[in-house]
């Protein structure tokens, strides 16, 4: 196989790579409002995808430089997962259902964490839900915290686009 050939053959899975990595990135901005960092994103997506695919199809007597297409995005996907993953962009909102609301909210308020507390009844006795509002990168955390208290507690994690206090309605909003 000539050497030409297979420096365009990693030249298009490095840049499917590379492209389909930052739609990845892209999409998850896009979700959670980012605009201006996804508009920039999707600039160097779209220059290196039109790149990548001219060059397969202008050299569409090499079948496999669709090998290197496919191959590219797939890696792609992978490494753009794991790469978001790794950054986590954003804050969460973890609710904690616990029978051990007091204690576990003492042990978190220790920590540092920001919460809100709820105390209910269900047909099995109290139960308690806390709220906390954290960086999405600290959830994993928040959850080893939560069970080395209480090891039946119960956490759900939702993202949250935006965080904050609500102002009260008594207070001006100009």
């Amino acid at each position: 196989m000539d050497h030409t050939v297979i420096l365009t053959f990693l030249l298009i899975v490095l840049a499917r790579i590379t492209d389909v990595t930052l739609d990845t990135i892209r999409t998850v901005s896009i979700v959670q409002g980012r605009r201006a960092f996804a508009a920039v994103l999707g600039f160097f997506e779209a220059v290196i995808y039109v790149g990548a695919v001219a060059k397969v199809l202008l050299n569409m007597d090499h079948p496999i430089y669709f090998l290197a297409y496919g191959l590219g995005f797939a890696a792609g996907t992978y490494l753009g997962i794991a790469i978001e993953q790794r950054l986590a962009f954003g804050h969460q909102l973890a609710s904690l259902f616990t029978r051990k609301g007091l204690e576990l909210a003492k042990v978190l308020l220790a920590a540092g964490y920001r919460l809100v507390e709820v105390h209910g009844h269900t047909r099995d006795g109290e139960m308690t839900i806390l709220y906390v509002e954290l960086p999405r990168r600290s959830a994993q955390k928040l959850i080893r915290d939560a069970s080395l208290v209480d090891d039946a507690c119960f956490c759900i994690v939702n993202d949250l686009r935006m965080y904050g206090w609500i102002r009260s309605a008594s207070q001006s909003i100009g």
